[in-house]
């Protein structure tokens, strides 16, 4: 097939490579290219580049011209698409024998400065972005242009790289005279030794507003704001790093992700977008890392590419009700210059590269990211959740960089198509944990007692994972030393031991033993209400009215559940916000619980999602804006944000109305009503993992029936732990008849493996679990151990899994009889795990599958892996592909496995096999009277390894493939190769 023709096989697939993204920059950059070489002539350029049409109009303008102007103009299209798309565009679609090399082609003698314009033009775009204004500057003064040909060229509707094509275009019309005054420039500040951009100093303006912003950005970042700032805690104090990661499994990173990652290159899947989010679980650490960003700025100490920042809470963005520019919403939101204003404001549109923003708590806005209102003029004024839409999707302040946090609940497909990359924080490691505690516990013996507390209750460990339940246990370090035999065990537990620490804190006189609560009952309700209000409204931030509406007195402020808001841009005199919203969505429960005053339909419609939005506020109804109102009656949905709050709100429900707290709500509430209110529950509860049960469709015939479960069932089964009552779990897993159970992708952490070994160790019949692409971690595995005796297989890829984590997981696979397959591809295991698989191997004579691939094992890991290997027979499937095994291990593995009567599939892919390693594997294919495929891809094995490998397959009939793909050989050798044996696959 010619290139011409390859034009327009691909077509569709060339115009989603190149506009798919919204923007024109890769459309431009081919331009650039084919300009430079001839290619098209100006009028061309003009032709396909018409202002206000549409990008896929120009995309098709372009093939359409590309392909009469025949085979060679095509090549060298092909060429530059290759040279301007990111690697994960341009895999779509073949460039096989099109790419010959762009500079090949023109090579005639540049006569003129204006040819050189457009000969030079794709390193003269990128050389200009930098410095428009001093490239204008000297054009004005060399009198080629005027003050109107600069705003032409400054449009805030452009970016960087299209204001540089707008300059050069503009001084190619003035003639030979303006060329020579930009290409002499340029030459003079390349010959000055500096870059560009290094040779520019930004406005003294811009510069004493800097100071300014940074001084008020480290005002507001140097104590400790997540959980109000109870403690005045220093930031540098108390800080401690949490787990992050790349969303999308990257293998060119290495090492763990750092803070300055988030806006680096690592991970990028997206060039041509703005927007990094950053994504967690509610108390996980995202303001604190966003916190901690800000700090470092402006210090100076880290993020130095970025001039200003200007920092903002989604929360308080909620309460303004104006509609705002891009200008107001900077300055009256983070900080106020004491003059310039418009000239700063310019500087910002000229110089998006220079500019950060970061918006926190994205799921905390009461309005669902849509892409519905295109917005692209930052002078416009629009609603502030439209401004910020725009801005997320680069429509708004094109290439500034925006880094936002939200849960990842509350992340659409439609947030995630507009992202330069997702970062996920994941919480603590074992050693954040004994680092935060450290920390927060200056006397050693304290800090001593709190982490030996934690270690002999491994529920509680668990859920110190997350930063929020383990500042509480902090906190409150002596009740959970008190506790003894009766330690917590659930998020509820933790949470009514704040409750307790801070009214006896608080108290002069406070009750104790079970009559604490009944003493505060009070404030208790006050503030339920306010929070189970909130909640149903997307409310986190109260006025003085928000308060006096629901009881709020001076005396329940003081008990500190309550802080005064920061809200810069607020013209009322107070505004409050609970210390975190999990603490509201716990006090929302606490008011389900004991009040008097609700629905005896709130339950059940807190349990079923679909009803959810009838939880409408009756207080707070009245006092919304009539806008609002008219918007949520529109809206007839609840966002996202508000599904999980409300979730989370049903988990405390369910813990609150646990058998273990029952004896709290004694003197609180009639008894007949709780019992009718733990019914409810209890029935709900059963009803949602009906529906879950019912959905599983009927297996296709000879597979195993198997059950892909939703976020929601796993909502559910922590709902179950919670309430802590066996019976319970025992008539949910009585249910469920499923050989294999799916949650990949479930946001799952140690919180819900704690949840998940404690209902489905009640499984009638074992199962294969699988929990890929989640968050377990080593502290997960320890979690999931009370559910292995019902594991028949356990899939755990991409968890971020240790040697560590593996070395108590197997000591309890060992014992447990259903046991029988592993699969830990993409963790972090290194050669100190196979001993501990190879005494699996030696001890279980029943094991069938392991599979290990992409971690960091070596030819000493297989080594020990061997060891196991010949005393075991029954093994069928090994995989340990995308390892270090090298030639030494292949050996060591050939030789204990030449004789297998059970292996049927062997993997070795990319582990730097040559052919020393394939002689020695050709023995086992020879010998072996089970083996059917053998994976050998990507390995540097040559002629003479692959011609051991052919004899070998002489004596075997039984097997089906050898699979050979990229290795050493020349196209020559692999079709011989393949006339030579069919069951070589290259």
């Amino acid at each position: 097939m010619s290139v011409q023709e390859l034009v327009l096989r691909q077509r569709t697939e060339i115009l989603h490579a190149l506009c798919s993204s919204g923007s024109a920059e890769h459309l431009e950059q081919v331009l650039d290219i084919l300009l430079s070489q001839g290619e098209l002539i100006f009028e061309d350029y003009q032709n396909i580049q018409v202002p206000g049409r549409a990008l896929y109009t120009n995309g098709r303008q372009l093939l359409d011209l590309v392909y009469i102007k025949g085979v060679d103009t095509c090549a060298l299209f092909y060429a530059a698409l290759q040279q301007v798309l990111p690697e994960v565009q341009r895999a779509g679609f073949s460039f096989s024998g099109c790419c010959s090399n762009p500079e090949e082609k023109k090579e005639e003698y540049q006569s003129t400065c204006t040819q050189s314009l457009l000969t030079q033009r794709p390193s003269l775009v990128s050389k200009l972005q930098g410095c428009i204004e001093d490239t204008l500057k000297a054009l004005v003064i060399s009198g080629h242009f005027t003050s109107a040909d600069c705003d032409e060229v400054r449009l805030p509707i452009h970016t960087p790289s299209q204001q540089a094509r707008r300059l050069l275009d503009y001084v190619r019309s003035k003639g030979e005279s303006a060329a020579k005054v930009v290409l002499q420039y340029i030459q003079e500040k390349q010959v000055s030794g500096s870059t560009l951009r290094d040779s520019w100093t930004p406005p003294k303006e811009v510069l004493k507003y800097q100071k300014k912003l940074s001084s008020s950005v480290s005002a507001q970042s140097c104590f400790l704001s997540t959980y109000g700032g109870t403690s005045h805690m220093s930031l540098d104090d108390i800080y401690t790093e949490g787990q992050l990661e790349l969303a999308q499994n990257c293998n060119d990173v290495h090492g763990p992700l750092g803070l300055k990652d988030i806006v680096g290159t690592a991970g990028t899947v997206n060039e041509e977008a703005d927007t990094v989010l950053v994504s967690g679980d509610a108390g996980g650490g995202k303001s604190t890392l966003l916190q901690r960003l800000h700090l470092l700025w402006a210090r100076g100490t880290a993020f130095e590419d970025f001039l200003l920042l200007f920092p903002f809470s989604c929360r308080r963005l909620n309460s303004v009700q104006q509609e705002l520019s891009v200008q107001e919403l900077l300055f009256q939101h983070c900080c106020w210059p004491d003059r310039e204003q418009e000239e700063i404001f310019q500087f910002i549109l000229d110089h998006p590269q220079l500019i950060l923003f970061t918006f926190d708590g994205l799921d905390e806005l009461k309005q669902g990211f849509s892409d519905e209102h295109r917005l692209c003029c930052p002078t416009q004024r629009a609603p502030v959740h439209i401004l910020l839409f725009n801005m997320i999707k680069g429509s708004l302040m094109k290439g500034v960089r925006k880094v936002v946090t939200s849960r990842p609940e509350a992340v659409s497909p439609v947030l995630k198509k507009n992202l330069r990359k997702e970062v996920l924080l994941q919480g603590f490691t074992p050693s954040g944990i004994d680092c935060f505690v450290q920390k927060h516990h200056l006397d050693p013996t304290v800090a001593a007692k709190v982490l030996e507390s934690l270690r002999t209750n491994t529920a509680l460990l668990g859920l110190c994972h997350s930063p929020v339940l383990l500042w509480i246990v902090s906190q409150c370090h002596k009740e959970l030393l008190g506790f003894g035999e009766g330690s917590p065990q659930t998020i509820t537990d933790v949470f009514l031991m704040i409750l307790q620490h801070f009214f006896q804190h608080q108290s002069s006189q406070s009750t104790m033993g079970s009559g604490w609560l009944h003493e505060h009952l009070n404030t208790v309700l006050h503030l339920g209400q306010l929070a189970y209000e909130g909640i149903g409204t997307s409310c986190y931030i109260f006025s003085d009215t928000d308060l006096e509406t629901c009881g709020v007195t001076d005396t329940d402020i003081c008990m500190g559940f309550l802080i005064q808001s920061k809200d810069l841009s607020s013209t009322h005199s107070k505004r409050f916000e609970f210390l975190h919203l999990i603490i509201q969505c716990f006090f929302a429960a606490l008011y389900i619980v004991l009040s008097n005053n609700t629905d005896r339909s709130t339950i059940p419609k807190l349990f079923e999602p679909q009803n959810m939005t009838v939880l409408r506020s009756t207080c707070f109804g009245v006092c919304l804006p009539s806008t609002e109102k008219y918007e949520q009656a529109l809206k007839g949905e609840a966002t996202s944000a508000k599904t999980i709050n409300l979730q989370i709100t049903a988990t405390f429900v369910s813990g609150l109305l646990s058998q273990r707290h029952r004896s709290l709500w004694l003197h609180c509430c009639p008894s007949a009503v709780m019992e009718k209110r733990v019914k409810q529950v209890v029935r709900c509860l059963s009803k949602g993992m009906q529906k879950h049960f019912k959905s599983i469709p009927q297996p296709v015939e000879g597979e195993k029936k198997s059950m892909h479960a939703m976020p929601g069932f796993v909502w559910l089964i922590k709902c179950i732990y919670e309430m802590q009552e066996s019976r319970i779990a025992k008539d949910a897993m009585s249910k469920l008849e499923v050989d294999h159970l799916k949650l990949t992708y479930c946001n799952i952490g140690p919180v819900e493996c704690t949840a998940l070994a404690y209902v489905l160790q009640h499984l009638r019949n074992p199962v294969g679990l699988q929990l890929d692409n989640n968050s377990v971690g080593d502290v997960g595995v320890e979690q999931l151990l009370p559910c292995m005796p019902v594991c028949n297989s356990l899939y755990l890829r991409n968890n971020n899994i240790t040697d560590e984590g593996i070395r108590k997981l197997l000591a309890k696979g060992i014992q447990c009889d259903s046991f029988r397959k592993i699969a830990l591809f993409n963790n972090k295991l290194t050669d100190a795990c196979t001993q501990h698989f190879s005494h699996l191997l030696k001890t279980k004579q029943d094991f069938l599958s392991l599979r290990l691939g992409n971690n960091n094992i070596t030819e000493e890991g297989a080594k020990q892996l061997a060891e196991g290997l010949k005393c075991n027979h029954s093994l069928a499937y090994l995989g340990l592909w995308g390892n270090k095994i090298g030639d030494a291990g292949a050996e060591a593995l050939a030789s204990a496995l030449e004789n297998s009567t059970s292996l049927v599939w062997l993997s070795l892919v990319d582990n730097g096999v040559g052919s020393v390693g394939a002689c020695a594997l050709a023995n086992i294919i020879k010998n072996s009277t089970s083996l059917e495929e053998l994976w050998l891809t990507e390995n540097c094995i040559t002629r003479t390894g692959v011609d051991c490998l052919i004899q070998a397959l002489e004596h075997n009939t039984r097997m089906q493939s050898v699979w050979l793909k990229n290795n050493d050989l020349s196209l020559g050798e692999v079709e011989e190769l393949t006339q030579r044996e069919s069951r070589l696959i290259f």
